[in-house]
């Protein structure tokens, strides 16, 4: 199936918007588990058992794994979350961005590699950085366009010659040209609702994976109103908030209570604007 498809499935089975990102850090670990790297797995597949049937897809960050040279934990992960939780579409937070021969390796890291349903991408690079991961049918790539981090700015809000902003531009081509099999999506924060809304004018009908509620502080009846549309989805990301949200045993518990309360907020946010 289409990332898009398995998207809405998973969505409409489980009542969600909400994306659990898995970052893994051993450092905030329960108990006996705090600093050991080699419970990675241990930790992020407790959680996906806590919360399979609240959401609508995990986002597992690449660096997060890397820096604990945990790779390997990262790839049994994913083959677990196929394995317990199917349907429910996995994005590998990767923001890789390159061009050619490198991008195609990129690719097959994603793809073949770690099986993700989407990826995230830089698209500052232009479009044949884009273009290698679209010989993977039916993946979602989810272009990086207005972020969540105040930096974002720098460069994301510049004003080109024709008068857009680059993150207006971002959108534009996304949504049109640089969208030949219905592929893209669009990382877009919840911290800047009203660019999130421009980006929604832009680009009716793409996904948005929208970061930044939570630990971020993103406000979540804004971040409805500017981004859900009947027929235009939204992935909306928390991770630490539901991670961390219990420090002892029940850890898991704790996460799956956080995710259920996120989730129920979201979907009443929906409700208002319908």
């Amino acid at each position: 199936m289409r990332f898009t498809d398995t998207l809405q499935a998973a969505s409409l089975r489980n009542d969600s918007t909400l994306c659990v990102g898995l970052d893994p850090e051993p450092a905030k670990f329960p108990g006996a588990w705090k600093g050991d790297a080699g419970k990675v797995f241990d930790f992020c597949a407790r959680i996906v058992d806590a919360t399979k049937d609240v959401v609508s897809a995990y986002k597992p960050q690449i660096a997060y794994f890397a820096a604990q040279r945990a790779e390997d934990q990262l790839e049994e992960l994913m083959a677990y979350i196929r394995r317990v939780a199917p349907g429910v579409p996995v994005i590998l937070d990767a923001k890789r961005g390159d061009i050619g021969a490198t991008a195609e390796q990129y690719a097959r890291e994603a793809f073949v590699r770690y099986q993700a349903d989407a990826v995230t991408l830089s698209p500052f690079m232009g479009f044949d950085s884009i273009e290698p991961y679209m010989k993977h049918d039916g993946k979602g790539l989810i272009l990086l366009c207005r972020t969540s981090n105040p930096g974002g700015s720098d460069l994301q809000a510049q004003v080109l010659a024709n008068g857009d902003k680059l993150f207006e531009h971002i959108a534009k081509l996304a949504a049109g040209s640089w969208n030949r099999n219905g592929q893209l999506a669009l990382v877009v924060g919840a911290t800047f609702p009203a660019e999130l809304a421009r980006v929604r004018e832009l680009a009716p009908t793409l996904p948005l994976l929208i970061p930044g509620i939570g630990a971020q502080g993103g406000d979540i009846e804004a971040t409805v109103k500017a981004g859900w549309r009947a027929n235009g989805p939204i992935i909306v990301s928390s991770s630490r908030a539901i991670l961390y949200a219990g420090a002892g045993d029940d850890f898991a518990a704790a996460a799956r209570q956080a995710a259920l309360s996120t989730r129920a907020a979201l979907n009443a946010a929906i409700a208002a604007v319908r």
